[in-house]
């Protein structure tokens, strides 16, 4: 692109988004790491769990009314009031000393955090067309994706000493400037027509349309993967194997770099070459057999494990990208009752997974938990396996 046409392009609604996307990642990749952790010095360990799952519960429950406040008010104040709110939680969390405040403010920024997601995805479907749906779900997730890379290390610095407040704060900050973004660059967004459609005539939507219904079984399997491989990684690294956490925080970043490299071009692959089908079996083939050899590896070596990581996320880069684009092909902008429900596929995913987790660990030491984690992910080869191609 000459440095023309990335000025115009910087003028576009698009390009927005994809900065918002930045900044909006950021904030939320900050503190991912060390929530549980934060969360276990202000109250006894076995109820951070709770905590989670109260948290995914509620954001369960906004995601499957909130179109009625869009059809109200409209998705761009909404969307500001959102922002707004995830910084005044952020600075409150920061600030108090006070467990009981603490906690509420956490969980209702987790609550906002999935929020303030969903609303951004009705904005890029705003923007999308079909044929490019591929490329603008890759160069948004690749916006996102920069950030991820960049927080694990970020977070290693800020949290020196006793620093839980910096993330936050920090978060906070980073956070601002999504507010003006959005304010100044986004406020002629036309919102699409909100078809007032009821949470069970969603689901019928969803459960009645086979190609729906496997995507949305592909999207929690990832979305499973993820908490599990976000809650039990660092404990089984560092706990179990003795990795330091300057180690950890450069091997998350390469374990990201993934999503980063690959996704805005296999999102073009999709559109232009292959379908989504033939991707999604080798995404799951990869993130499968690569989090089963976590298992068996016993030696803390930092190459092999960063590049195990890495090997995994190629995978979840793969699955990640193509459920976007098949999923928002087979819907309109105004489905905002489906979105939801497909966004909401993440906390029920940040539920189920720490429980059967758990009970699974009652059996085996956590060192085979990657093996039945593995078998897990092989599930999603039969169901990609049965959608139809949009090719």
């Amino acid at each position: 692109m000459s440095f023309a046409s990335f000025r115009r392009f910087s003028k576009t609604a698009l390009f927005s988004v994809y900065l918002l996307s930045f900044f909006y990642t950021l904030h939320v990749a900050l503190p991912v790491y060390v929530n549980s952790t934060f969360l276990a010095s202000l109250v006894p360990e076995r109820f951070v769990g709770l905590i989670f799952t109260i948290s995914s519960l509620l954001t369960i429950v906004a995601l499957i009314t909130i179109p009625r406040m869009l059809k109200a008010v409209g998705d761009y104040f909404t969307t500001v009031f959102f922002i707004a709110g995830e910084i005044a939680c952020l600075i409150g969390i920061a600030a108090s000393n006070q467990p009981a405040v603490i906690v509420t403010l956490f969980i209702l920024s987790s609550v906002l955090i999935s929020l303030i997601y969903f609303d951004l995805d009705l904005i890029v479907e705003g923007y999308s067309k079909d044929t490019d749906t591929g490329s603008i779900r890759g160069l948004y997730l690749t916006s996102a994706n920069i950030a991820w890379v960049i927080a694990p290390a970020l977070s290693s610095v800020l949290l020196i000493g006793d620093g839980y407040w910096r993330v936050y704060i920090v978060a906070a900050a980073l956070f601002i400037p999504s507010l003006f973004i959005f304010a100044r660059r986004l406020e002629q967004f036309k919102d699409p027509l909100y078809r007032t459609v009821h949470f069970t005539e969603g689901v019928k939507k969803v459960w009645h349309d086979k190609d729906l219904r496997q995507i949305f079984w592909a999207s929690f399997l990832l979305y499973f993967f993820f908490t599990v491989m976000t809650i039990y990684t660092p404990i089984y690294l560092h706990e179990h194997l003795g990795f330091a956490w300057k180690e950890l925080g450069i091997m998350f970043s390469i374990m990201l770099v993934p999503f980063l490299l690959l996704e805005a071009p296999l999102g073009r692959l999709a559109d232009k070459v292959l379908g989504e089908k033939e991707l999604l079996v080798a995404g799951f083939a990869i993130i499968a057999l690569s989090t089963t050899v976590i298992s068996f590896m016993t030696i803390p070596t930092f190459v092999l494990f960063a590049l195990i990581l890495f090997t995994t996320r190629v995978g979840a880069a793969m699955v990640e990208i193509m459920t976007e684009t098949y999923f928002f092909k087979k819907i309109r902008a105004g489905d905002a009752q489906v979105v939801g429900l497909m966004r909401a596929l993440r906390p029920v995913a940040g539920a189920i997974a720490p429980v059967a987790t758990t009970i699974l660990l009652s059996f085996l030491p956590i060192q085979y938990m990657f093996v039945a984690l593995g078998a897990v992910m092989l599930i999603g080869v039969p169901v990609s396996l049965g959608l139809k191609d949009t090719r």
